[in-house]
């Protein structure tokens, strides 16, 4: 087939009015597992002080009828601290913006400002799960939070080579294994998950990349496992994993280092929040409207040993 002659197309009109929809299509993930499922409580400081305590092991407590009672030594409260970091995002859009008509949004700043909300709350989850030891700041030097992973010491699998804990308080971050990562397997696994149970944990979400995920399809007992899901569908996954010392789900989240797989008591983690997420307007100094987003928190390790991490992970 061929276009008759002199044919007038598309091809050689001229003013063809555009044809643009009139939304916005955003691949960037918004998903905060972490930060979401953690309680929030308020900060009063940019030091944000907590204390931490534990039982006494069990023992014998039997005594003779009469005895004389006589007092028990106890123990101190462990009082831990962690910075509060500010997030921070600004947007400036030229005046001239507000007489134009747009496709998508009705008002160019407002669009902004809410995708700029969405991007600060990636950045916060990012820093909740962090290897980052806080800072104190300065003048001169921004204030940071400790992470998950710079408080974790108790129930931790980790390289035998340069793999260390850190010291438990924020102080420093975990040393990262560099000679030789490990596997992230189910022996590993349910080896922390003993470990949390005998310290009196109860994890009961596990954040991991898409990578570790991957590898909790091989755990016995779901290897190869087809679940019948909605008609018309077969499901392959594993999101709760049953174990003698508790029941998990595993969660994935963008934001977690892929080496790390998290096990989390939630009600033992909370953000402390300075300032909660605002919008500000900022001074105007020309033709343009200026606004900016801001956070300021801290991460609150209330008991560190309720919780696990299974480190030094292979990522490929």
């Amino acid at each position: 087939m061929a276009q008759p002659a002199d044919a007038f197309s598309s091809y050689d009109a001229v003013g063809i009015r555009e044809d643009l929809s009139d939304m916005i299509y955003q691949i960037t993930p918004e998903a905060t597992p972490f930060y979401s499922m953690i309680g929030k409580s308020k900060a009063k400081n940019t030091l944000h002080e907590h204390q931490t305590d534990a039982l006494r092991s069990s023992g014998t407590n039997a005594h003779i009828e009469g005895d004389d009672t006589v007092a028990t030594a106890r123990s101190a409260t462990t009082r831990l601290n962690n910075q509060t970091q500010i997030f921070k995002d600004a947007v400036i859009v030229p005046d001239t913006d507000e007489g134009l008509s747009k496709a998508g949004r009705a008002k160019e700043m407002a669009y902004q400002l809410v995708k700029a909300a969405a991007e600060q709350k990636l950045d916060i989850e990012a820093a909740l799960l962090a290897n980052n030891a806080k800072v104190v700041g300065s003048d001169t030097v921004a204030r940071e939070l400790a992470g998950v992973p710079a408080w974790l010491v108790t129930n931790t699998s980790f390289g035998a080579n340069e793999g260390a804990n850190p010291t438990g308080d924020g102080t420093d971050a975990r040393t990262d294994e560099t000679t030789t990562l490990l596997e992230f397997t189910q022996a590993r696994f349910d080896t922390v998950m003993q470990s949390c149970w005998e310290a009196g944990g109860k994890p009961e979400t596990v954040i991991l990349s898409a990578f570790q995920q991957a590898k909790a399809l091989a755990f016995t007992g779901n290897n190869n496992q087809r679940v019948e899901g909605k008609k018309g569908t077969v499901d392959n996954y594993i999101s709760v994993y049953v174990t003698p010392w508790g029941t998990v789900n595993f969660v994935p989240s963008r934001e977690n280092r892929s080496r790390d797989v998290l096990l989390i008591e939630k009600d033992k983690w909370s953000a402390a929040i300075l300032r909660p997420t605002k919008s500000v307007e900022l001074a105007k100094t020309g033709d343009s409207t200026r606004r900016q987003i801001v956070t300021e928190l801290t991460l609150v390790a209330k008991n560190e040993a309720a919780s696990g991490g299974v480190f030094d992970c292979t990522i490929t």
